[in-house]
């Protein structure tokens, strides 16, 4: 039986997991040097972090990052409401594919294999609804579209996209 539920694809780093917190620790425990989040408004992650390339290769960066507030509470509530998939780039980095899918099952457990969607590219994924952090994924996108706010995109115009700062909002718009 085909479900009738609207589905919604959900972008993991940026979004679930809270990459900025985890490239600001790193950053300072490598450096010595403490950023804030202002700091690094309107850059892209590579350019805010020089270490950028050296971080998400090591070893449990994807598995260690912190989970974004609200985000296990809110997605239970919409994977009850909506058909939801967890959608990450999981190939460019080696280690990020295990280390995604045992970070999914650690704090997002009622998210079963078949809703979790590593891949390369999302210009395949056909959903409802998109959340992402990354207009990349956004623009080419054929249902609607959530810009979750991160510093990358905060300077950047919403294009067609409708901007949600936090796991609170996403609830008020789909609950």
């Amino acid at each position: 039986m085909l479900s009738t539920k609207q589905r919604i694809a959900v972008d993991m780093d940026g979004v679930l997991a809270d990459v900025y917190a985890q490239f600001l620790r790193m950053h300072e425990e490598d450096t010595g040097q403490k950023l804030s989040r202002e700091q690094v408004k309107g850059l892209l992650e590579e350019e805010a972090f020089p270490l950028h390339d050296e971080h998400v290769n090591r070893p449990g960066f994807f598995r260690t990052a912190p989970v974004m507030q609200e985000a296990p509470k809110v997605l239970e509530l919409l994977n009850t409401h909506f058909e939801v998939f967890i959608v990450s780039a999981a190939m460019e980095y080696p280690n990020s594919l295990k280390e995604k899918h045992d970070w999914l099952n650690a704090f997002f457990p009622f998210i079963t294999w078949q809703q979790m969607v590593l891949c390369g590219s999302k210009s395949i994924i056909r959903a409802d609804i998109m959340i992402d952090d990354h207009f990349k994924n956004l623009d080419n996108f054929q249902g609607r579209t959530l810009l979750f706010t991160q510093p990358h995109n905060q300077t950047s115009p919403t294009k067609n996209h409708q901007r949600v700062d936090n796991w609170e909002n996403i609830a008020e718009l789909l609950l």
